[in-house]
C-alpha cells in the first residue's frame, strides 16, 4: 500500500466526494495511474475555488482508491479528465500550519507550501498517519 497527498480546490474536492471520485493535475492520467487500488489520499484544499477562490490551507478529506486503473469521462466536449474511484472515510479538516514541523515531506519549513505545487504526490506511511490522526480518521 502506498500513500499519497493530492492538492485540490474545496469546490473541486465537493464535486468529487459527492460523485466518489478524484481528478489530478488538471485531469491528466500520468499520476493517477501511480496510485493502485487500496492505496490512501489525503486531500489538501488551498483555496475554496482553483483560480479564484480564498485561501484555505487545511487537510480537508482522506480516502482510499477503490479501483484498478484510471478511467476517462467527458466534461465538455474538449475536457475529457481522468479519474479514479475513491471510498472516502470520515475525517474532520484540520488547518495545515499546526502539522507543518512534524511532516517529513516539507523539508524547508519556511516554504512549507512548494511540495503541494506536484498536485498529487506520494508520502511516507508516517506523514500520512500523523495527518489522518490530526484529522480524526480511523484508518485500517
Amino acid at each position: 500500500m502506498k500513500y499519497w497527498l493530492n492538492t485540490i480546490s474545496l469546490e473541486r474536492l465537493q464535486i468529487g466526494i459527492a460523485g466518489g471520485f478524484t481528478q489530478a493535475n488538471h485531469g491528466r492520467a500520468m499520476n493517477l495511474a501511480r496510485l493502485a487500488q487500496g492505496d490512501l489520499i489525503a486531500f489538501y484544499s488551498p483555496r475554496t475555488r482553483m483560480e479564484d477562490g480564498e485561501p484555505l490551507q487545511p487537510f480537508t478529506a482522506i480516502g482510499r482508491v477503490n479501483d484498478e486503473q484510471p478511467y476517462q469521462v467527458e466534461m465538455t466536449p474538449t475536457f475529457h479528465p481522468w479519474r479514479r474511484s475513491v471510498d472516502f472515510l470520515s475525517s474532520e479538516a484540520v488547518p495545515i500550519r499546526p502539522l507543518i514541523d512534524a511532516l517529513d515531506f516539507i523539508e524547508d519549513k519556511r516554504h512549507w507550501g512548494f511540495p503541494f505545487r506536484r498536485g498529487l504526490f506520494e508520502i511516507s506511511g508516517k506523514d500520512f498517519q500523523r495527518i489522518a490522526a490530526a484529522m480524526h480518521s480511523e484508518i485500517d
